[in-house]
């Protein structure tokens, strides 16, 4: 489940940024967040908390459960 939940966040992270045009370093400055690790998150690589998800959705102008949605 947890795995699920780690890859649906990390691809719709990385397709709303790229939808955007932003650089990963980009979304980090918006958001707030080290490019490091933005990075980390959309390889899968640590789950974010709730809060840094908020951050990063705030960022691409987008909800919460948008990035938390299964990916087919």
């Amino acid at each position: 489940m947890e795995d699920e939940l780690r890859k649906n966040l990390a691809l719709n992270i990385r397709l709303e940024r790229v939808k955007k045009r932003l650089t990963q370093e980009k979304l980090a400055e918006l958001s707030n967040i080290s490019p490091k690790h933005i990075t980390k998150i959309e390889n899968e690589g640590v789950m974010p908390s709730v809060y840094l998800v908020y951050k990063i959705a705030l960022a691409l102008n987008v909800t919460v459960d948008k990035l938390l949605q299964n990916v087919d």
